[in-house]
């Protein structure tokens, strides 16, 4: 990785550098804020069974609250993997083209196929997509979801991918930094909420 830094960085001067620490405090912040939404439909619903048995379809659409609620957090974080916007066709051959002369053969055949390019990094390995990344760190069962775009959005989706690349690849801890973090949580909870194609993607990072 290159050490230039990102000039974006200039725009959210109140946000401190990601780093390896800062992604495992927001690992237990995410894992406080779910926990905080959760617990009270999940108690509410116990309250009403052992208050009143006959309330159980009532106590059932609780504790459906308490799971739903992390599986809207995972779909957003899921989100930023997703094709969005334009499609661009009649620009998107050329596009691709110069987002395959950034690649090696096997990863250009990977984001073929899976429509992400993989990316190691310091943090973790990366899966960048349209939208934003997902980091998986070393070692760790957890994902962090990241949402950013190029600024154009008329740009054709492989030019898009090729931009996040680009400040990926020259400043990655000021690429986590200027993106916003939209989700971190278990692989397993994103990984449901990915498009068919690229779940493959999630497995081999």
């Amino acid at each position: 990785m290159a050490s230039a830094a990102l000039p974006e960085l200039a725009t959210v001067p109140w946000r401190p550098p990601i780093d390896a620490a800062r992604l495992r405090r927001w690992e237990r912040l995410w894992t406080l804020w779910t926990v905080a939404l959760t617990i009270p439909f999940v108690a509410a619903g116990v309250v009403l069974i052992w208050i009143q048995p006959f309330a159980a379809p009532v106590a059932l659409a609780s504790f459906a609250h308490a799971w739903i609620i992390p599986e809207l957090q995972a779909f957003r974080g899921a989100s930023v993997a997703r094709r969005k916007g334009m499609r661009n066709e009649s620009a998107e051959p050329v596009a691709q083209g110069f987002l395959a002369d950034l690649l090696d053969h096997e990863p250009r055949e990977f984001q073929r196929r899976t429509g992400l390019v993989r990316e190691r990094g310091t943090l973790g390995t990366w899966l960048v997509g349209e939208a934003g990344a997902i980091l998986i760190p070393p070692g760790s069962r957890r994902a962090h979801c990241f949402c950013v775009r190029a600024t154009d959005p008329q740009l054709p989706p492989s030019d898009r991918i090729a931009h996040l690349v680009l400040a990926l690849r020259s400043d990655e801890i000021g690429f986590a930094t200027v993106a916003n973090h939209v989700f971190s949580g278990a692989q397993w909870r994103v990984r449901r909420r990915l498009p068919r194609e690229a779940r493959p993607a999630l497995d081999s990072a």
